[in-house]
């Protein structure tokens, strides 16, 4: 009997942050090292992020405890494409998954004291808490999430061949410069502050393995020279075409295909491997193509 063809899992809606600064004279971007027992990237570098919860559909309730709404929330966040009641959910999680992973917390509230988010904070420490204890934290306490600190940045379908698969809008936030990054030393163990061309370069010898989008991005990013170059850019940027790459198995390994790539609608694609090693791009070379080799992701040359 014929086997059929597996298929695929449905990709899950997903939102991640990234975080920059200006640091002297360079613009940094803040990655987070995923925990070597997780099922998705598992010690690669990644920027905070993840799954949307339940709650944070709840579109009701999440209108009342966020400082932007309407036509403004829907030009804003939306970018024109997206509804209301998405723009909330995505840009809550990703507010509640940098909180979880990194410890800043994107919020306000009425007399705020100098230790209240620090104390949020502590709070995402425990290893008890419930999966509404975000929302009931808001409300209890009169917490404004600050949406409109979010700016559209990109969104990534994940391959269809891979077995974990995440449909992930990609927001860009300033770093509040009265906080600090802390992992939470469960999903990830360790964080750092990097210039995009000195996190490729770490990415090209091992030392920071950064995940296929975070490479992408990091890419991305060198084009602005600093974080005022960046935030002219956040004021204008819209969410444009997901990045739906392809996903080719080889021995040992596999080549992601970028949709920028000539090839990419092509039914069939070779790929010389004896070749690929020597066609490793340096850090802020263009590429459309991703070698996956021995636990890396590395830019090569089409």
């Amino acid at each position: 009997m014929a086997h059929k063809p597996a298929i695929p899992p449905e990709p899950l809606p997903a939102a991640t942050l990234i975080l920059a600064r200006q640091h002297q004279a360079q613009l940094q971007v803040y990655l987070l090292k995923r925990h070597a027992g997780s099922g998705f990237m598992a010690g690669h570098y990644v920027f905070p992020g993840g799954i949307l919860d339940p709650l944070d559909w709840q579109y009701s309730f999440w209108q009342r405890h966020v400082d932007l709404g309407g036509q403004i929330l829907w030009n804003r966040l939306g970018g024109g494409i997206l509804s209301a009641e998405h723009s909330v959910a995505y840009g809550v999680a990703a507010i509640r998954e940098t909180l979880e992973e990194a410890g800043v917390f994107f919020a306000r509230r009425i007399n705020q004291s100098p230790t209240d988010v620090e104390h949020v904070v502590r709070l995402r420490d425990r290893k008890d808490l419930a999966p509404d204890w975000l929302a009931n934290l808001v409300k209890s306490q009169g917490w404004t999430l600050l949406l409109s600190a979010l700016s559209p940045w990109s969104h990534w379908i994940t391959p269809v061949r891979m077995k974990r698969r995440y449909d992930t809008l990609f927001w860009l936030a300033c770093m509040p410069s009265d906080q600090h990054c802390r992992p939470d030393q469960r999903e990830t163990t360790h964080g750092l502050w990097v210039n995009p061309e000195e996190g490729l370069n770490c990415n090209l010898s091992g030392e920071v393995p950064l995940s296929p989008p975070t490479l992408v991005t990091l890419q991305q990013l060198i084009a602005f020279d600093s974080l005022a170059d960046l935030k002219a850019e956040m004021h204008q940027r819209k969410w444009g075409k997901p990045i739906f790459p392809r996903m080719i198995p080889l021995d040992g390994g596999a080549m992601l295909i970028e949709p920028w790539d000539a090839a990419y609608d092509q039914p069939d694609i070779d790929i010389d491997v004896a070749r690929l090693e020597k066609g490793l791009l340096p850090a802020g070379e263009p590429f459309s193509r991703i070698w996956y080799h021995e636990g890396l992701y590395r830019p090569v040359s089409a």
